[in-house]
């Protein structure tokens, strides 16, 4: 992410969709769709009121690497995001003790009792109305409406654990675990590594899926959010590596192949991307391109099936 934001649940190595567009966490589609628009009247370059020509770009950036995606993320049925943001506010309950706050609207919030729901979709609601009044001071709303989300899923999975665990009777020694809450919660589907890894899957499949469309923008996208799970995916980089070759970023592409084969050195994309660039970079040189151990051919010569096939497109 090009904006660094550290709090809230930014803090987490988690990109707080919902501040972002300064909205309640349980907020539903409509409403996603409503405050996008609204944001989006204000910091497109068209219709932004911005003074200065750096505030202008600032707020496009805002718009282009923060609301878009955003936006993205949410008007879609991401049920991925969605137990995220469910495992998130386990991890907050069970940490609540350790967790620092420095927003006065999330202070307040930890003391709002019973009234919870209500407190913190009216300080959502407040800080929202001018979010990205001022572009220069739109990173500290994000900040603080995030520090509130973190807050509220702190407290409202305390709850639903408390409900569960404790109070009433206590149970015998040999007495099974009642059912209900506490049960869904135990099943094994909702094991953090094996949803983790569920959502690198779900990730990789879309920016495939966003591939074979040459939609190569969106398949970086998901392949980014795809590493920030799973920094040491061989599968994932290969398949970064390809995206960019497919956008002319040799470079990058470059980086995330090597980056693969230093994870795993059989990774087969990789070593064919890496291949092509060498081969690519000998012809513009002058420089003989090397044949291949295998077959004796160079890369240029593989065909459809081969490199050129897979990143070249069409051999002339």
């Amino acid at each position: 992410m090009p904006f660094e934001i550290g709090r809230g649940l930014f803090k987490y190595d988690f990109t707080d969709h919902h501040a972002i567009l300064g909205i309640p966490v349980d907020a539903d589609v409509k409403l996603v769709r409503k405050r996008y628009l609204k944001i989006a009247r204000n910091l497109h370059p068209d219709s932004c009121k911005a003074e200065s020509e750096a505030e202008k770009k600032q707020a496009n950036e805002l718009l282009s690497k923060l609301v878009n995606p955003a936006y993205e993320q949410l008007s879609k049925d991401n049920r991925d995001y969605a137990i995220s943001l469910k495992l998130m506010g386990k991890r907050l309950a069970g940490e609540k003790n350790k967790i620092s706050i420095a927003s006065q609207a999330a202070k307040q919030l930890t003391k709002a009792g019973a009234g919870l729901e209500s407190a913190y979709k009216s300080s959502v609601q407040n800080l929202g109305a001018k979010q990205y009044a001022s572009v220069s001071q739109a990173l500290e709303k994000i900040a603080e409406i995030s520090e509130l989300n973190l807050v509220y899923l702190m407290l409202k999975d305390d709850k639903i654990i408390g409900r569960t665990t404790g109070g009433g009777e206590k149970p015998r020694k040999e007495e099974k675990p009642i059912e209900g809450e506490e049960t869904v919660i135990q099943k094994p589907e909702l094991d953090p590594q094996k949803l983790e890894a569920k959502r690198v899957a779900a990730y990789i499949r879309r920016a495939e899926g966003y591939i074979a469309k040459n939609n190569f923008a969106k398949a970086i996208l998901e392949l980014r959010d795809a590493l920030k799970l799973d920094k040491k995916n061989s599968g994932c980089h290969s398949l970064l590596g390809e995206a960019y070759l497919k956008q002319k970023q040799t470079a990058m592409a470059k980086v995330h192949f090597n980056k693969a084969l230093e994870l795993n050195p059989k990774d087969e994309k990789a070593l064919k991307g890496k291949k092509y660039i060498e081969y690519v970079a000998a012809k513009g040189s002058g420089a003989k391109p090397a044949t291949s151990s295998s077959s004796g051919k160079s890369p240029g010569n593989q065909g459809k099936s081969g490199l050129f096939g897979r990143f070249g497109g069409k051999k002339k």
